[in-house]
């Protein structure tokens, strides 16, 4: 089920409006915009307002500290998250999605270019292709990803993309909800082969965007254990 078959989201994040065209005749589903992106994106609101000092300890000060860093979004879509991410401080990052959905991104790009002040970098990808991978230059301190995980066939190498494009100390943002208990089932099974997961509680989501259905998890490379 979609957010809603409004033609246009709007998204504020502090005091700037994000808006999107949805393009809700087309076959492709990065064409239309998906809650967990917007979950995603005012999660991350939220905390980066709270101070971090002895008296109110903010537990993801560390992990939202975007000064410096590197981000990719796998299967952008619309853009959301991703402009998002870069109003809220990550200023070096990289839009990626199939080829059907770069018209639509990059005319929410253009849409959206007044407020963020740049056109911001896309690049094509496919996540099995390794090629594309290495043209992105990894490593990444971050990976971004929202509502991906829907089809069996897709989730190995979602899996294989975020493995290569996460620095060793990177994370994985991902917005989840389940589409496909099939492919749910994969996915997890698959992912705590490779990743330390960690799912945000749910009290901890911003009040206006907690739907009951989505959820926030960060992803950390297991740690190489010595032979």
């Amino acid at each position: 089920m979609k957010f809603t078959d409004s033609p246009v989201i709007e998204l504020s994040v502090h005091d700037t409006r994000l808006s999107f065209q949805q393009d809700n005749g087309s076959m492709h589903v990065g064409t239309s915009v998906w809650p967990c992106s917007l979950v995603l994106v005012k999660f991350i609101e939220r905390w980066l307002a709270v101070p971090a000092d002895d008296t109110n300890p903010n537990p993801y000060a560390s992990l939202l500290n975007f000064t410096g860093k590197r981000g990719v979004e796998l299967g952008t879509g619309c853009g959301v998250a991703a402009m998002g991410l870069y109003l809220l401080g990550l200023h070096e990052i990289v839009l990626t999605d199939i080829a059907p959905v770069m018209p639509a991104l990059k005319r929410n790009l253009k849409r959206n270019k007044p407020v963020l002040k740049k056109t911001l970098k896309t690049a094509q990808l496919y996540w099995e292709n390794k090629e594309q991978i290495k043209l992105l230059k990894p490593p990444f301190d971050f990976v971004i990803a929202t509502d991906v995980v829907y089809i069996e066939k897709t989730v190995g190498p979602l899996i294989q993309a975020m493995e290569g494009l996460l620095s060793d100390n990177g994370v994985v943002l991902l917005g989840y909800q389940l589409r496909s208990p099939e492919a749910h089932k994969m996915f997890w099974e698959m992912c705590v082969e490779v990743f330390d997961v960690d799912k945000i509680p749910h009290e901890h989501l911003h009040p206006d965007y907690a739907y009951e259905e989505t959820d926030v998890y960060v992803l950390r490379r297991k740690k190489k254990m010595d032979p």
